[in-house]
């Protein structure tokens, strides 16, 4: 939490899912997985920058790309028009990665 503010987003994998999205009271969507990614064991189908460039007119509200971001193609994702974009395992170092996993796994429900 930044300060006293919360932020409630909504996750989402596609063109159908963005769209029902609107409805909910929520203060961001998230979108993704926009490249592969290994921090899910069973991820949803890549959604690639070309499609989230057609998906973001879709939505007023501030967008979140996530999955398989990286230094490297960062700047290309964020020129799509979306506001931010997540980063898990970029920011993890290679040794990071058995305690990255750890956490995922205790946080699953």
């Amino acid at each position: 939490m930044v300060g006293s503010s919360v932020w409630l987003g909504y996750s989402t994998h596609d063109r159908e899912q963005l769209e029902a999205a609107e409805s909910e009271p929520v203060d961001y969507l998230a979108i993704g997985p926009i490249f592969a990614s290994g921090s899910k064991e069973n991820p949803d189908p890549v959604v690639g920058v070309a499609e989230l460039r057609k998906l973001r007119p879709l939505t007023t509200r501030p967008l979140v790309a996530i999955g398989g971001i990286t230094r490297a193609n960062a700047a290309e994702v964020l020129d799509s028009g979306v506001e931010a974009v997540a980063v898990i395992s970029d920011l993890v170092a290679a040794d990071c990665q058995a305690r990255l996993n750890e956490w995922i796994a205790a946080t699953r429900r």
